[in-house]
């Protein structure tokens, strides 16, 4: 009886967790989030954007038709084509900005700014065992042990 039961049970609990999958997979994201003021700037173009496509459909829809709502329709159209540049404008200024403000390094300059750090650190290294050898020759010249 005992055996028996023993042997069922991890059968059945190894069943379970064979079928066992998990809702979804954390993933590491491919890129960065943009940053805050980049991405509001995006949404509103997008929103602005998609504002000036319908306003377009629209026009045209009532062109053929031959509403008396095309002629507004067309101007209002071309006044949120211009807003729908200058958003799109926007993101793009609002990254450089961003970029300039905050010193978002790309790969190959952060690469290139670790070798220049790491040949200051060796110069600095080289200027201090240089300047200790030096001190150490004075004293050796002038016989004196301390500075005293």
């Amino acid at each position: 009886m005992g055996t028996a039961e023993r042997r069922g049970a991890p059968r059945v609990g190894a069943r379970e967790q064979q079928y066992y999958r998990p809702l979804w997979v954390e993933e590491p994201a491919r890129r960065r989030r943009l940053p805050d003021p980049v991405r509001t700037a995006a949404v509103r173009a997008v929103l602005l954007i998609a504002v000036t496509l319908i306003q377009a459909m629209v026009a045209f829809l009532c062109t053929m038709a031959g509403s008396w709502l095309a002629f507004p329709m067309v101007i209002s159209s071309v006044v949120s084509t211009i807003a729908a540049t200058w958003g799109a404008l926007d993101v793009w200024v609002t990254r450089q900005v961003w970029n300039q403000r905050h010193g978002v390094v790309s790969v190959p300059s952060s690469t290139a700014r670790a070798l220049r750090r790491e040949r200051r650190r060796t110069r600095r290294q080289e200027r201090a065992a240089e300047r200790a050898q030096e001190r150490i020759r004075r004293r050796g010249a002038a016989g004196q042990l301390s500075h005293s």
